[in-house]
C-alpha cells in the first residue's frame, strides 16, 4: 500500500449553484462532515494489486488445506468487485440501506464460487481479509487543499468528521493515520462499523450527533450525487458540497439533488469556509423544524373509528370450514370443528402476544412490532396443528398471506360508522388530507372494507401496522402518515379509540390534537374516568365521527 503525496495545483473557483442560499453557505456550521474518498483523499488502482491479493488469499487457504492457483483466486475477487459495485449501485437507490458485514462480502460475493469449506474459511478471516484488500488494491493521495481546510476549521473552532462508505473503516483509520489527517478530525463514522450506508441519512445524523449538533446545523461534503449529495438532503444537511473527483460524474441513475456548491476539489472548501460568519440557533438550540409552514392532515383509526366490529359465529365458522378443507387438501386432515379450535386459540395466543409486545416499553421512544402473517401462522397457529408433522408448518409458511386475508375478513364483521362519509367529504371540501393510521393483522383486508363501503377514493395515505412492521403506542405509525401527506404534525387532529393506544402514539407523534370516540373499542366509564392532563387523555371525548368536522376550521390549517 502506497500513500502517494499530494500535488499542488492552482485554487479553482468553487461554482455556487442558483439554488443555494446565503444562509446555508453563509452561516458558519457547528460541524463539516467530510467524505473519505473522493474529498479528502483521492484513490488509484494499484498495479498489481489484483495479483498480490490473489496471491494473500491462495496462502489463506492454503493454511486449511484447500489449494486454489492464484489465477483462479484472481478471477473469483474480479467476479467478487464486480459484485459488490453492483450491489453498491442497487444499494444507493434506497431510502436506509444498511451495509454489509464482512463475512457476508467473503462468503457471498468473493467466496461463492468457491466450496463450502473454503468460504467458511474466508468467512472466519473476513475482517482481516477486507482490511487486506482495501490496503493492496487502491492507493491513496491527500487532496489539493485539504491540509488547509483541516487546519482553518481548527482555527475557526469547527469540529470535523468524516463520514463515509467503507467496507473497511479499519483500514482507513490507518489511512488517516499515516497521512497525518486523523488529529484534525473529531470523530469517524465509516459504514462497516456502524451498519448504515449512504444515502442512509442516519450516517450522517450520527457523525452531527456525535459533534454535539444537529445535521441541520452541519455542512455535509462528498463527492457523488447518488450516495453524498442524496444522503445530504435527505438528512437536511444545512448545506450540501459536492468536490468531483471519478465517480462525480458516473451516477449509476439520474438524480435529482443538486448540491449548494460544486467544486472541482476541496481548495474552494476553504474559501467558502472562510466567508461564514456564526448564526445562532434558535430559541430551543435548534433552528425551526421541517413542519413548519406546512398544513396539517385528518388521521383516523380503522376500526372504533370508521367501523364497528362484532363477533359473528357464522362468518367465522364459514372460514374454519374454508381453513380445514385446504389443510386436508395438503395431507392434514382437520375437520371444521378441529379448525375452530385452532383459530380460537390462536386467538388468545395474538392478544397475549400483542400485551407482551407493548408492556416491554419503557418511554415513547421504545419501538413496538407488530406480527407478520407468517409469524402468526406458523408461530401461534403452528403449535396447534404440530400433530401432523413438520410439514404443515411449512404449508402454513407458504400459506400464510391468503390465510391472514380470509381470518381478518372473518374474525368480525364491520359497519361503517354513521357521520364518517360527512366527516371526509368535509376534509375533501377543505383542503384536508386524511390518512387511515390502524393497528391490523392485515392491510389488505382493510383496504378491501374501504373500497366496498365506498370510502376508500376519500382516503390520500394509508398506514397499516402489518405493513409498517409497527403498531401503535409506536409513534411511527403517526410519523408514516405525516410524512405521507407532507403535513405539520402540530397543525393535524388525530381520531382513536383507544388511550393507551392512539392518543399515547399521537402524543408521541406531536400531533396539536387528539381526538377518541365514544362507541368504539373504549366503554364510557374509562372514557369519563380519564386523569385530566394524563399522558393518555385525549383533548376531545367525542360521540362521533360527524362531531369531528368542528374541528377541522379550529384546529387543521389548510
Amino acid at each position: 500500500m502506497t500513500i502517494a503525496p499530494a500535488s499542488p495545483a492552482p485554487t479553482p473557483a468553487p461554482t455556487v449553484t442558483p439554488a443555494a442560499s446565503a444562509a446555508a453557505l453563509g452561516r458558519r456550521p457547528d460541524a463539516l462532515l467530510l467524505d473519505f474518498g473522493g474529498v479528502l483523499l483521492t484513490t488509484s488502482k494499484r498495479p498489481g494489486g489484483l495479483e498480490e491479493m490473489s496471491r494473500h488469499v491462495a496462502d489463506v487457504l492454503a493454511r486449511a488445506g484447500h489449494h486454489r492457483s492464484p489465477a483462479e483466486l484472481a478471477e473469483v475477487l474480479q467476479g467478487g468487485k464486480k459484485a459488490l459495485k453492483d450491489w453498491k449501485n442497487a444499494a444507493s437507490r434506497r431510502l436506509e440501506p444498511a451495509e454489509l458485514d464482512h463475512r457476508t462480502i467473503w462468503r457471498e460475493f468473493y467466496g461463492s464460487p468457491l466450496t463450502p469449506a473454503e468460504r467458511e474459511v474466508l468467512a472466519g478471516s473476513a475482517g482481516t481479509l477486507q482490511h487486506v484488500i482495501t490496503r493492496t488494491l487502491t492507493d491513496h493521495a491527500v487532496r489539493p487543499g485539504v491540509r488547509e481546510l483541516l487546519a482553518l476549521a481548527r482555527e475557526l473552532g469547527v469540529p470535523v468528521g468524516v463520514v463515509s462508505n467503507a467496507h473497511s473503516g479499519r483500514a482507513h483509520r490507518e489511512i488517516m493515520d499515516e497521512t497525518g489527517l486523523a488529529p484534525f478530525v473529531a470523530v469517524q463514522v465509516y459504514s462497516d462499523e456502524v451498519g448504515i450506508r449512504k444515502p442512509n441519512p442516519g450516517i450522517i445524523e450520527l457523525a452531527a450527533r456525535a459533534l454535539g449538533t444537529t445535521a441541520e446545523r452541519s455542512w455535509y461534503v462528498g463527492d457523488t450525487f447518488d450516495r453524498d449529495v442524496a444522503a445530504g438532503r435527505r438528512a437536511r444537511a444545512g448545506a450540501v458540497v459536492l468536490t468531483r473527483d471519478h465517480h462525480t460524474d458516473r451516477p449509476p441513475f439520474a438524480v435529482a439533488d443538486t448540491p449548494d456548491a460544486d467544486l472541482p476539489d476541496p481548495r474552494g472548501l476553504v474559501d467558502l469556509l472562510r466567508a461564514t460568519v456564526v448564526v445562532p440557533a434558535g430559541p430551543d438550540g435548534v433552528d425551526a423544524g421541517p413542519g413548519a409552514g406546512r398544513r396539517g392532515a385528518l388521521l383516523l383509526d380503522h376500526g372504533g373509528v370508521i367501523a364497528v366490529s362484532r363477533p359473528d359465529g357464522s362468518v367465522r365458522r364459514s372460514f374454519a370450514e374454508s381453513f380445514a378443507a385446504r389443510l386436508t387438501a395438503a395431507g392434514y386432515p382437520t375437520g371444521t370443528d378441529e379448525a375452530l379450535d385452532v383459530l380460537e386459540h390462536a386467538r388468545a395466543a395474538h392478544k397475549a402476544w400483542k400485551a407482551d409486545h407493548e408492556q416491554g416499553r419503557s418511554s415513547d421512544s421504545d419501538s413496538v412490532t407488530e406480527i407478520d402473517a407468517s409469524t402468526f401462522w406458523v408461530d401461534l397457529v403452528g403449535p396447534t396443528l404440530d400433530h401432523h408433522g413438520p410439514g404443515v408448518l411449512a404449508w402454513l409458511r407458504a400459506e400464510a398471506h391468503p390465510l391472514m386475508v380470509g381470518y381478518a375478513r372473518t374474525k368480525s364483521v364491520p359497519t361503517v360508522r354513521p357521520g364518517v362519509r360527512d366527516l371526509l367529504l368535509a376534509a375533501r371540501e377543505r383542503g384536508v388530507p386524511v390518512a387511515i393510521v390502524s393497528n391490523t393483522v392485515c392491510g389488505r383486508a382493510v383496504r378491501e372494507e374501504l373500497v366496498e363501503s365506498g370510502l376508500d377514493d376519500l382516503v390520500g395515505a394509508h398506514v397499516y401496522s402489518d405493513e409498517l412492521g409497527r403498531r401503535k403506542p409506536d409513534p411511527t405509525t403517526v410519523h408514516t402518515a405525516l410524512t405521507a401527506l407532507d403535513a405539520d404534525a402540530s397543525a393535524s387532529v388525530f381520531v382513536g379509540d383507544k388511550p393507551q393506544r392512539d392518543v399515547a402514539a399521537a402524543r408521541a407523534a406531536g400531533v396539536g390534537t387528539v381526538v377518541l370516540l365514544r362507541g368504539g373499542s373504549t366503554d364510557d366509564a374509562t372514557l369519563d374516568a380519564l386523569a385530566p392532563d394524563g399522558p393518555t387523555t385525549p383533548d376531545h371525548v367525542l360521540a362521533g365521527p360527524a362531531d369531528v368536522v368542528g374541528l377541522l376550521g379550529a384546529h387543521v390549517t389548510g
